[in-house]
C-alpha cells in the first residue's frame, strides 16, 4: 500500500475514531443515568452497552496501532506489542459482530412468536443468561484469536510493504485458520442476522396485512413506537451484511493474494462501528432532543451556567406511549 493512502487512511480514521467515541459514549451515558434512575438493566441495554465498550475499544486499539505504524518508519519497536494490539483488536471485532447478532437476535423474540416450542425454550434460556453470554463472547473471541500467534507470521521485509507489525496468514495452516476465523467472526454472526432479518421482515408483513384487513382500508395501517424498533433491527442488519461482504473481499485479498492491506480493514470496521452507533441511537429516542435535555439538566447543577441552556421542543399535548426496548 502505498505511503499517501496509508496517511488518508490514518487521516479518515482519526475523524471517524472521534466520532465513534462520541457516539458510543453517549450510549454508555444514557445507560448509566437509566441505571440509576431505574436500578437495573433491561437485557437490550446490556447488549447495546457491551457492543458499545467493545466499538470504542476496537476503534482506540486499531488508530494506535495504525498510528503506532506510521511513526515507526524504521522499525525500532519490538514485534511483541503490536501483536497484541493486532490479536486485541481481532478478538474485539468477534465480539462486535457477535454482540450486533446477539442484540439483533433479542430483538426478534420480541417481535416475533416462535411456534416451535424448543426454539423458544433455547430463545428463553438464552435470554434469561443475557449478562453471562455478554460476558462470554469476548472471551470466545480471545481463545479464537490466540491461535494466531502461531499460525501468522510477521510480514515487513518487503520494499513496498514498510508497515511494522504486521502477521500474515502466509502458510497453509494460516489461510485454513484465517478461513475458519471469518467462518466464526463473519459468516456465522451474518447468518444469524439474517435469519432474524427474514423473521422480523414476515412479522411485519403479516401484521400489517392483518391491520389492513381490520380496517377495510379506512386508512393506512400503523404500528406505532413498535416500528422504530424494527426498522433499527432491520438497519442493524443492513448495515452487517455491507459490512460482511466488504470485509470478506479485503481478508480474501490478504489470505490468497498475500496483500498488505489490513488499514483497510481496520478501516472498513471504524465505519461499521460509527454507523451501528447511530443507529443504536435512532433506535433509543431521537438523538438530538436527548442530548439537548441532558445538556440542560447538566446546565442545572450550576447556576452560572444557565445562561447557556439550548431552548427544547415543548412536547405535544397527545403523547404517544413509549415502548421500551
Amino acid at each position: 500500500m502505498y505511503g499517501g493512502v496509508k496517511v488518508a487512511l490514518w487521516a479518515l480514521t482519526c475523524l471517524l475514531a472521534m466520532t465513534t467515541v462520541f457516539f458510543n459514549g453517549y450510549i454508555l451515558l444514557m445507560s448509566l443515568l437509566n441505571n440509576r434512575k431505574n436500578k437495573k438493566w433491561s437485557p437490550s441495554e446490556t447488549i447495546i452497552l457491551a457492543l458499545s465498550i467493545a466499538n470504542m475499544a476496537h476503534q482506540l486499539i486499531c488508530y494506535f496501532w495504525m498510528t503506532m505504524a506510521e511513526l515507526d518508519n524504521k522499525c525500532l519497536i519490538l514485534q511483541i506489542p503490536y501483536t497484541i494490539m493486532l490479536l486485541l483488536v481481532y478478538s474485539l471485532k468477534f465480539t462486535i459482530m457477535w454482540d450486533s447478532s446477539f442484540l439483533t437476535f433479542y430483538y426478534s423474540t420480541k417481535l416475533v412468536n416462535t411456534p416451535n416450542h424448543c426454539y423458544t425454550n433455547i430463545q428463553t434460556i438464552i435470554l434469561k443468561h443475557v449478562t453471562l453470554t455478554v460476558f462470554l463472547i469476548p472471551l470466545s473471541g480471545l481463545g479464537t484469536c490466540l491461535p494466531m500467534i502461531v499460525v501468522f507470521h510477521p510480514d515487513n521485509h518487503t520494499v513496498a510493504n514498510q508497515d511494522c507489525g504486521v502477521i500474515m496468514p502466509d502458510t497453509l495452516p494460516g489461510k485454513v485458520y484465517e478461513a475458519l476465523y471469518l467462518i466464526l467472526a463473519d459468516v456465522l454472526p451474518g447468518l444469524l442476522m439474517m435469519k432474524c432479518c427474514i423473521s422480523i421482515s414476515i412479522h411485519l408483513a403479516m401484521h400489517l396485512r392483518h391491520m389492513k384487513a381490520s380496517t377495510n382500508g379506512a386508512h393506512g395501517p400503523k404500528l406505532g413506537a413498535q416500528m422504530r424498533v424494527i426498522r433499527m433491527a432491520l438497519s442493524l442488519v443492513a448495515v452487517f451484511i455491507v459490512f460482511l461482504v466488504v470485509d470478506l473481499f479485503v481478508n480474501y485479498r490478504i489470505a490468497v493474494h498475500h496483500e498488505n492491506i489490513i488499514m483497510l480493514t481496520f478501516f472498513f470496521t471504524s465505519i461499521y462501528t460509527t454507523v451501528t452507533a447511530m443507529v443504536l441511537i435512532y433506535g433509543k429516542k431521537p438523538f438530538w432532543k436527548a442530548l439537548i435535555h441532558e445538556f440542560n439538566i447538566c446546565m442545572d447543577e450550576y447556576p452560572c451556567l444557565s445562561c447557556l441552556k439550548v431552548p427544547e421542543q415543548k412536547a405535544k399535548s397527545s403523547t404517544p406511549a413509549k415502548v421500551k426496548n
